[in-house]
């Protein structure tokens, strides 16, 4: 049981394959793209010990001699000293602007290789073979690639689109139910900004959700994806639309900086911003209570958190001025008018956001 979903971006397309088993898709894909023969897989001492020699001997059996350079687990490997590192590695290597660097592991390592790739030699081709739920559904597409500046996350990047993104569900079966939650937090989010069918299915499947049942799995990740490569085919580049897969960000961000980016993990902060984004759009007249209660449950029941603890409202407030999406001291806040239907607003008081502060974290 396999799908495709297309990111359609003219001479820059490419496809994501969800499955099982897709060492013959990989190999075969290699085969045919023309890479240089020389490569780096770049993976995390959580997945190089379960992934890495499997994925260098495939890319062996399609031509390419791939040396693992793995990094520490954990958010910290975001960073421009280990992106440095990673840079010498691939001059020592002699990777050329044909060698193909190849993400192997979640989120952090899908973003960080992304980096290095896009500037590497100004661009160097770029596979994602995403091992978590949240890097499937989310930081494995659309090309959006960074590391962390000390005052904030993501603040340093670019966008470099892969190549090919493989996802195989196989992977999964050995994630703990927490980091399940965390892939939640941002598939929920999905069905909130724009896709109330798809909200109504996971609060009706959500044991099979939470058991990663192959059909809903390969269901709700698919439609992830779908609803994601369709908003980078309008908005690469996040002028205008794209600003939409920023739903309960801006305040996750804060969250994430506040807690030194270990308490909680990304879709976990995502789902404390979500709570948050939508206590502003009642308090703005866009949301209905009901429709709010509707998101926090949801949260709730599959396992993600709602408050933070061990922050203060006014240092989250200050952090948000250093977020991507505030321009010209203006926060720009994707709120909810409903759900399936978010918009953009910049007009929010600063006291309607300190009281949604402190409510979070109280």
């Amino acid at each position: 049981m396999k799908q495709r979903v297309d990111v359609a971006l003219g001479n820059r397309s490419y496809g994501i394959v969800i499955g099982s088993g897709l060492a013959d898709d990989i190999t075969s894909f290699v085969r045919a793209a023309g890479y240089s023969a020389h490569g780096m897989i770049v993976t995390d001492t959580n997945i190089a010990p379960l992934y890495a020699a499997q994925t260098a001997e495939l890319l062996a059996r399609a031509g390419i001699r791939a040396e693992v350079v793995s990094v520490p687990a954990g958010e910290s490997a975001k960073s421009l000293t280990q992106a440095n590192e990673l840079f010498t590695r691939a001059i020592e290597m002699g990777l050329d602007r044909k060698s193909p660097i190849i993400a192997l592991g979640g989120g952090v390592v899908g973003d960080l290789a992304g980096f290095v790739a896009a500037t590497y030699m100004r661009g160097v081709p770029f596979i994602q073979l995403p091992t978590s739920l949240l890097a499937q559904v989310d930081s494995s597409v659309g090309g959006k690639v960074a590391v962390n500046h000390p005052l904030g996350k993501n603040l340093i990047g670019a966008f470099h689109q892969p190549d090919a993104v493989f996802m195989d569900l196989d992977v999964l079966k050995t994630l703990p139910a927490r980091e399940i939650a965390t892939g939640l937090g941002e598939i929920i989010k999905y069905g909130i900004i724009c896709d109330a069918d798809f909200f109504a299915w996971l609060e009706e499947h959500r044991a099979d959700v939470l058991a990663l049942e192959p059909a809903a799995a390969m269901h709700m990740i698919a439609r992830s994806c779908a609803i994601k490569a369709d908003v980078v085919r309008q908005d690469e580049r996040e002028g205008g639309l794209r600003r939409i897969l920023n739903f309960g960000h801006t305040i996750a961000h804060a969250v994430e900086k506040e807690t030194g980016y270990a308490r909680y993990r990304h879709g976990e902060a995502v789902a404390i911003g979500m709570v948050g984004a939508a206590d502003i759009s009642v308090a703005m007249g866009l949301l209905s209570a009901a429709d709010r209660r509707r998101i926090e449950r949801l949260i709730r029941t599959m396992g993600l958190p709602y408050t933070v603890k061990g922050v203060t409202p006014d240092a989250m407030y200050e952090d948000l001025f250093h977020d991507k999406k505030t321009v010209g001291g203006r926060i720009h806040w994707v709120l909810a008018e409903g759900i399936g239907k978010v918009s953009v607003h910049s007009d929010v008081p600063e006291d309607v956001v300190r009281e949604t502060l402190l409510g979070l974290s109280s």
